[in-house]
C-alpha cells in the first residue's frame, strides 16, 4: 500500500522531536514532494493533534496570527525564539 502525501506529512511532522524544528520545505522534500511547502501548511491546518509549532519557514518566521502561542510552545521545548523568529543557526 502506497502512502499518500498527507500520510507522509503527518508521519514526518509527528516524528519531529521535542525541542527541534523543521521547515515546511524540508517536510515536503522528505515526503517526496520537493517544492510543496504550502501544501504541508494546508495539511497541518486540517489534521488535528500535529505538533504544528515544530514546523517553521526557511527564515525562521512563526505562523502569522499565532506568534505568541507559537513562541510559547517552542520556548517550552527549549527552542530559542528571538524577535518573532527561530534562530536557524541552532535550537538552543
Amino acid at each position: 500500500m502506497t502512502r499518500t502525501f498527507e500520510d507522509a506529512v503527518v508521519e514526518i511532522v509527528d516524528s519531529i522531536p521535542s525541542g527541534e524544528t523543521s521547515t515546511y520545505g524540508e517536510v515536503a522534500e522528505e515526503a517526496g514532494f520537493p517544492g510543496a511547502a504550502r501544501a504541508v501548511g494546508n495539511i497541518m491546518r486540517t489534521v488535528p493533534g500535529l505538533p504544528w509549532w515544530r514546523v517553521i519557514t526557511t527564515t525562521g518566521r512563526l505562523v502569522p496570527g499565532l506568534e505568541t502561542e507559537h513562541t510559547q510552545r517552542l520556548r517550552s521545548e527549549g527552542v530559542l525564539v528571538k524577535n518573532g523568529r527561530v534562530s536557524m543557526g541552532g535550537n538552543t
